[in-house]
């Protein structure tokens, strides 16, 4: 688990550095749509209430969250999004899965197949990269708000499988059945959460040690990140918290 939970780690801190620009916040008005598509209550529509923690994490206004409700039940008219998945081999032969959502098939296809020409980079056929992935529940808990085993009693009793400590976080992994459970045992505990989602970990990670390579790996996720179509990448990359500190001010 060490190279996806560092990973969200690093994700963790670009939302933050995002929000400051507005960027995020498109992003998750989306996820907040499609989420309230099976309803507005986040009470009982569980996914829809670890996104509203996302999108609190980094400060979204409230209007805009009201705002992505309501298209997402019907209120308000929006567009329709549709999802799309695309697979490929970035720099280092890192495995890259890219998740949209998008009005616009064509436009969505043409800007992310130009930033992996861009960078070096190789798209694949739909299949040969996620084959290798598991969808999971992620969960980041400040380590600081509660004890180790006060945490794992609560999660564990939920349904999830992993409890491991990154750094200052406890990183909670599930099985996707059992996260919302999770989630809500969480929130009956009083315990927040940083992160909170659905997504890929690789069953194998590819290390970068190279300083150059691995700021040219970040750069390339970045600018896939920026598309405004891209709602999530995974990766199987996993580069050392020495390194990581190092290049951080050249991505």
């Amino acid at each position: 688990m060490s190279g996806h939970s560092k990973w969200a780690n690093i994700k963790h801190k670009k939302a933050a550095a995002d929000a400051k620009k507005g960027k995020i916040f498109s992003k998750l008005a989306r996820e907040i749509m499609i989420a309230a598509q099976k309803g507005g209550d986040p009470e009982s529509n569980i996914p829809l209430r670890a996104v509203l923690q996302k999108a609190r994490a980094v400060n979204m206004p409230a209007d805009n969250i009201e705002r992505a409700i309501k298209k997402g039940t019907g209120e308000i008219t929006a567009e329709s999004l549709a999802e799309k998945m695309f697979e490929g081999f970035g720099p280092g032969g890192i495995s890259v899965i890219v998740y949209a959502l998008t009005d616009n098939h064509n436009r969505t296809t043409a800007d992310v197949r130009l930033v992996f020409n861009r960078h070096g980079a190789n798209l694949a056929q739909l299949g040969s990269v996620s084959r290798s992935f598991r969808r999971k529940g992620l969960i980041l808990v400040d380590a600081s708000q509660v004890e180790e085993d006060r945490l794992m009693e609560v999660v564990l009793d939920a349904g999830a499988e992993d409890l491991s400590r990154e750094g200052d976080r406890f990183v909670v992994t599930s099985d996707p059945s059992t996260y919302p459970n999770v989630v809500e045992a969480l929130a009956r505990a009083g315990i927040s959460t940083e992160s909170a989602e659905i997504t890929m970990v690789p069953e194998a990670y590819v290390p970068i040690t190279d300083k150059a390579l691995a700021v040219s790996v970040l750069k390339f996720i970045e600018a896939l990140e920026d598309l405004d179509d891209v709602q999530a990448v995974y990766t199987n990359l996993d580069i050392d918290d020495r390194l990581l500190e190092e290049i951080q001010s050249e991505i």
